[in-house]
């Protein structure tokens, strides 16, 4: 794999659009209503040995950052918990009984746990630990050294013994979001936490033997210039944590309402922020990261350089992965399973997502079921988000298709970007350069069925 990234600023202008993140394809936008849980029932329930991941949301937090697009309950009532963890406890029981059905003389084996939100230490210590023993009483989890027990954490919500209960229940990952170290931005965004508050937490994750670190910072954000960035990304490399997200603020205040609190304004312009991501993969490379993709870096041993090394990494909702051969269940408001072929996402709306496990229902809200043009197009684009290239001979035999033929036209409409220097295509692969590495979202959108023609503004810009 190159780690050799060309930065051509005018290219990335050229191209530089609005389009998915694709963490699934179909992407979520296009599941639609579902009349009943059906068939979410029949795919929890379907014959297989596949490992399971499982991913679930704790919705609330104490504080309202106002970047935030996720789907949150912001309190400060912590008796909110309680009730929530019941009904968690209850859908929880409810599909690991639909697991176990499913009629193959082998239980199925979670790989994978991750908390997300929301504030996933919202919960206590006390709430954290009722919630894993009831997972694993529930599911068989795997004790390889390979799998991955992670956690979303706000430094500023962790009680003083929250990271020692978290790894004596065997987590092992841990994402601290941090955004920026800069007080003026942090004001900004509602979101103040000290430097020492960070170093604090990770030299205490370190001391307890989590095996990986993650930093999510954002670019973009008000106030935020080429200088200050710089700083926070020298501290942060100085932290060298494992891996780092960096994401691009999409404001969208139309969708967001905390956004609103944001003035267009006080944002840096198109050029500065574009300039900040260069400095930002400028500054990794020079200390030792390795692009994965998108916005995510990694350290050269970290398991996902390793993986993308030996073609074997993935990516899913969780983002890049080295378990995207799992089976995905969902537990908690909004979250989404993939099951096979089928997508099914629960209620995003509390009281409908309670009101369905009172009925002793699946809390499904909306659902997917993946065509087999679906599943040619999703392993093309998770094909070039993950290892940069896509056999056409592969595509044959895996879709019995005469896969050149059949992408005739996206072929075609992808000429522009082949004379640009941005992929390459020959008789036996479409490839994406190093120069095309940063736009490889773009490629990927040509080959998205539903992306033509169609209004982009409900996502964020590659960069």
């Amino acid at each position: 794999m190159s780690e050799h990234l060309i930065w051509d600023p005018l290219m990335i202008q050229r191209y530089n659009r609005s389009g998915p993140r694709y963490t699934s394809y179909p992407t979520a936008i296009e599941f639609t209503p579902a009349s009943s849980d059906e068939d979410e029932i029949e795919a929890l329930s379907h014959a297989t040995d596949k490992p399971l991941s499982l991913y679930l949301h704790i919705p609330f937090c104490a504080h309202v950052c106002y970047y935030c697009g996720c789907n949150k309950i912001v309190t400060k009532d912590k008796d909110r918990a309680i009730t929530y963890l019941d009904y968690l406890l209850r859908e929880i029981d409810m599909k690991a009984a639909m697991v176990e059905s499913n009629g193959s003389p082998k239980r199925r084996v979670v790989e994978q746990l991750h908390l997300g939100g929301g504030t996933p230490t919202f919960l206590s210590d006390e709430q954290l630990t009722k919630l894993v023993n009831h997972l694993t009483s529930r599911f068989t989890f795997s004790e390889s050294e390979s799998a991955d027990y992670s956690i979303e954490i706000d430094p500023r919500e962790l009680g003083p013994n929250t990271l020692k209960t978290l790894r004596d229940l065997g987590f092992n990952r841990v994402s601290f979001g941090v955004q920026d170290v800069n007080l003026t931005v942090q004001k900004a965004v509602n979101r103040v936490q000290p430097e020492e508050m960070i170093i604090d937490v990770m030299d205490n994750a370190r001391a307890l033997g989590f095996r990986s670190i993650n930093i999510d910072l954002i670019y973009g954000l008000p106030f935020q210039t080429l200088e200050s960035f710089t700083d926070t990304l020298d501290r942060i490399i100085s932290m060298r944590p494992d891996r780092l997200s960096i994401f691009n603020y999409a404001h969208l205040p139309q969708r967001f309402m905390p956004q609103r609190r944001i003035n267009d304004s006080d944002l840096p312009e198109a050029a500065e922020k574009l300039a900040i991501f260069g400095m930002a993969i400028q500054r990794l490379s020079a200390a030792g990261y390795h692009y994965v993709g998108m916005d995510h870096f990694a350290l050269p041993d970290d398991e996902l350089s390793s993986a993308q090394q030996q073609g074997k990494l993935h990516r899913n909702f969780q983002g890049y992965t080295t378990h995207g051969e799992c089976d995905l269940i969902g537990l908690g408001v909004s979250s989404i399973s993939q099951l096979g072929n089928m997508f099914a996402q629960n209620y995003t709306d509390l009281s409908q997502w309670q009101s369905a496990i009172d009925n002793d229902r699946l809390p499904t809200f909306k659902q997917r079921q993946a065509n087999h043009d679906d599943n040619i197009r999703k392993h093309i684009i998770m094909g070039l988000l993950c290892h940069l290239k896509v056999s056409f001979a592969d595509l044959d035999t895996r879709f019995e298709i005469n896969s050149k033929e059949y992408l005739k036209d996206e072929l075609h409409k992808l000429a522009g970007m082949e004379a640009d220097g941005l992929i390459h295509i020959d008789e036996a692969a479409l490839c994406i350069t190093d120069a095309g590495r940063l736009m490889v979202r773009q490629t990927c959108m040509v080959f998205d069925a539903y992306r033509h023609g169609s209004d982009n503004k409900r996502f964020s810009q590659a960069i």
